[in-house]
């Protein structure tokens, strides 16, 4: 009679061979040609960032309330602007307006000694792993052009955004979650709507997975009553067979959704474990905020951020602010009551996230970017709130290959314009792709007879951040 162990040993070989083949078919089928999500070599091999999480503080947060102190603009407060600073178009803002002091306090913190103020106490804590950019502008002062070009680089729909650029440049590690992911703000939509998110001209491949708000971001993840694993999977099959058989060469769309069928199918065995937050210490869990309010809606998500990062989903989109004006960064009535609701809400999963990336060996290879489409004004709306301000404002960055505990760039003594190396919308693209690896001249797809890219025309690599 043969035993267990003598089995085991005479047919070990065996059994792996057959465990090494389902390894290579694996790795086959994702590096295969007609797997467009395939991971893909960056143009750069030492790059650092591998993925990216985007806070997106939609509304426009005010760059004179956080990181760009101006004891100028206190000092003048109540008085109409020196005509020596120039002229802005606003929205809302009157002829006649005043400008506005801001009441928080700005402390230095880090080695770096950086100012930042008492709405993100959290956040300042990190501070010399942040590069701040105090000298960002746009072309446009209304949300919903301005959200565009902030996602896309243009400022009308119909164009790929960011992450899409990003997936279609690298791909994707992860065959069982998406590529690229959007958790929206609980509250509502924004004024440009899903189409900044999108992937425009670029095949639906590439388009991003909006989650939910709340405990189960993506809903039925469970098998029906009755069905097995095995069940499904024979199921799925049936599908793309079924769909493989009318399936046009040119038909990205149909592509899409036969792969999207296959993905929800792979998502039934992992996505589940992924929004467990059951396996997370209660030490993890106090850090980001979990469980209490204000913060407990955008920790779940910060943390599900970091979770996604580490079965390899390429680029995250964390929105703060959702749904009409007060209930974004949007303070048009009261700067001081809208922005501490705000920075509370966020502030202590922000620095949640870049504490634990950090210590998890991840924040190397994670690019944490923070910002929204604009700044606010110097003026006063109303007597206590700030118009929308798109001609300098402050958004920063932190890990993947980004040199921290500095500040970029800088807006002149009442926080009205970028006045020391501005860097437009563009540039920050430039930067971000240039930190994943990817060169915007070689990062191009033909549409209407010219390769478009995601900057336009030429942005710059804010080289000070990436050394």
């Amino acid at each position: 009679m043969l035993g267990r162990r003598s089995f085991l040993k005479d047919s070990f070989c065996g059994i792996g061979s057959l465990a090494f083949a389902s390894l290579l078919r694996d790795e086959e089928l994702r590096g295969a040609t007609h797997n467009p999500l395939a991971p893909k070599p960056p143009h750069v091999a030492t790059a650092k960032a591998r993925a990216v999480i985007f806070l997106f503080m939609a509304g426009g947060p005010s760059h004179i309330e956080t990181f760009d102190p101006k004891p100028l603009l206190n000092e003048l407060n109540g008085q109409r602007r020196p005509s020596s600073f120039g002229d802005a178009k606003y929205q809302f803002v009157e002829s006649d307006a005043k400008l506005l002091g801001c009441r928080r306090k700005f402390g230095q913190y880090g080695a770096s000694g950086l100012e930042v103020s008492d709405l993100f106490k959290h956040t300042a804590e990190c501070i010399d792993d942040i590069a701040v950019v105090r000298s960002c502008y746009g072309h446009k002062v209304v949300h919903s052009a301005a959200q565009y070009e902030l996602l896309t680089g243009r400022t009308v729909p119909g164009f790929p955004s960011m992450g899409s650029w990003s997936v279609f440049g690298l791909g994707s590690e992860s065959d069982s979650l998406p590529a690229y992911v959007v958790m929206p703000d609980p509250d509502g939509a924004l004024e440009a709507g899903q189409p900044m998110y999108t992937n425009g001209f670029l095949p639906a491949i590439y388009q991003p997975t909006m989650f939910r708000a709340g405990a189960m971001p993506v809903r039925n993840l469970g098998l029906p009553p009755g069905v097995s694993l095995r069940e499904r999977r024979k199921s799925i099959d049936l599908i793309t067979k079924l769909n493989e058989l009318n399936l046009d060469a040119e038909d990205d769309e149909f592509a899409a959704r036969i792969s999207t069928y296959e993905l929800a199918f792979k998502m039934q065995t992992e996505a589940p474990q992924v929004f467990d937050l059951a396996d997370e210490s209660q030490m993890t869990l106090d850090m980001y905020g979990v469980g209490r309010e204000p913060t407990d809606d955008y920790a779940r998500r910060c943390l599900l951020a970091r979770r996604l990062v580490e079965k390899g989903v390429r680029f995250s989109v964390v929105v703060s602010g959702g749904g009409p004006g007060n209930k974004q960064w949007d303070a048009h009535k009261d700067i001081e009551e809208n922005h501490l609701r705000m920075a509370a809400q966020v502030d202590q999963p922000i620095a949640a996230l870049l504490k634990d990336l950090k210590q998890r060996g991840l924040l190397d290879s994670t690019l944490v970017i923070w910002g929204g489409e604009f700044g606010r004004s110097p003026e006063a709306q109303g007597g206590k709130g700030r118009d929308h301000h798109n001609l300098g404002f402050t958004m920063w960055m932190a890990g993947g290959g980004v040199r921290g505990g500095q500040a970029i760039g800088a807006t002149d003594e009442i926080g009205l314009k970028a006045v020391e190396s501005p860097y437009h919308f563009r540039d920050v693209h430039t930067t971000i792709l240039h930190l994943l690896g990817l060169d915007q001249d070689r990062l191009t797809y033909p549409h209407l007879g010219r390769d478009e890219r995601l900057t336009e025309v030429q942005g710059e690599v804010i080289r000070a951040i990436t050394g």
